[in-house]
C-alpha cells in the first residue's frame, strides 16, 4: 500500500473510535464499509450529478416504465453503471432529520447500487446509529474524505478495503462466523473495481481469476471466484 492508501485506511479505521461502547467490534465493518462505499459512490457521481438531476426532471414526467427510465438516466450519467436522483449528498443531510434524509438518499440510487447497501443491512445500522446519537458524527467524518477517482484509483480503493477488512477481523473477539465472509468481500470489491466498467465482468478474454486482487486471492475467495460470486 502507498502512503496515501495507508493514511486513508487509518483515517477510516478511526471511525471505530466513535462506535466503541455502542456496537460490538464485529459490527464495525457493517457500519464503516458501507459508509465508505457511499462516499466513494457520491464522489464518482459528482461530476455528472447536475446532468442526471436535469434528466430525471424530464424522465419523471414521461410516465415510462422503471427500466426505461433507468436506461435514460444511465446515459445521462456519462457512462457510469449507476446513478442517484437525489439532490442530497452527505454534506447536505442536516442534523435534526439526518436519519430520514440518509435513508431517502440511499433509496434514490439505481437498483444495483442500492442492493449493495441492502446486502449489508445498512438501514438497520442507520437506525442504531441514530438511536445512539452517533449518526451525525459519523457522517461528518465520512463526508470530508476525498474519494474521487482523481484522488484515489479503483485499484487503490480496493487495497483500502482489504486493509480495513483485515483490521476488522484482527480486532474482533467474536467467532469467525461473525467476520466478513469471502462473498461479502468479493461483492463489495467487485462493485468498487468495476463501478465505471459495467461490461468488464463479461468481456471476452477477462478470466475470473484475473479479477481477483493479486495481493490476496486466497483471502478473497479460497473456493474460487465463480463459486463465491454465485
Amino acid at each position: 500500500m502507498t502512503q496515501t492508501t495507508n493514511n486513508l485506511a487509518a483515517y477510516t479505521w478511526s471511525l471505530a473510535d466513535l462506535l466503541r461502547g455502542d456496537f460490538k467490534q464485529s459490527q464495525y465493518g457493517r457500519v464503516i464499509l458501507p459508509f465508505t462505499l457511499l462516499r466513494r459512490l457520491e464522489c464518482v457521481l459528482a461530476p455528472g450529478k447536475d446532468a442526471v438531476l436535469a434528466e430525471y426532471e424530464k424522465v419523471r414526467q414521461m410516465n415510462l416504465p422503471e427500466q426505461a427510465q433507468e436506461k435514460m438516466l444511465l446515459r445521462a450519467s456519462g457512462g457510469l453503471s449507476f446513478f442517484n436522483t437525489s439532490k442530497m449528498d452527505l454534506a447536505r443531510l442536516g442534523e435534526s432529520d439526518i436519519k430520514d434524509n440518509l435513508e431517502s438518499y440511499i433509496r434514490d440510487f439505481s437498483k444495483d447500487a442500492r442492493e449493495i447497501f441492502e446486502y449489508f443491512k445498512f438501514g438497520e445500522f442507520i437506525g442504531q446509529l441514530n438511536d445512539a446519537n452517533l449518526l451525525y458524527k459519523i457522517v461528518q467524518k465520512v463526508r470530508i474524505m476525498d474519494l474521487s477517482p482523481k484522488a484515489i484509483s479503483n485499484h487503490e480503493m480496493g487495497l483500502v478495503f482489504e486493509e480495513l477488512i483485515r483490521r476488522f477481523a484482527e480486532s474482533s473477539n467474536e467467532t469467525a462466523g461473525e467476520h466478513f465472509t469471502p462473498r461479502d468481500i468479493v461483492r463489495l470489491t467487485t462493485a468498487l473495481v468495476f463501478m465505471e466498467d459495467d461490461d468488464a465482468l463479461t468481456r471476452p478474454g477477462l478470466s475470473a481469476p484475473s479479477m481477483t486482487p493479486p495481493q490476496a486471492p486466497a483471502a478473497f475467495c479460497p473456493r474460487g471466484w465463480n463459486t463465491c460470486m454465485s
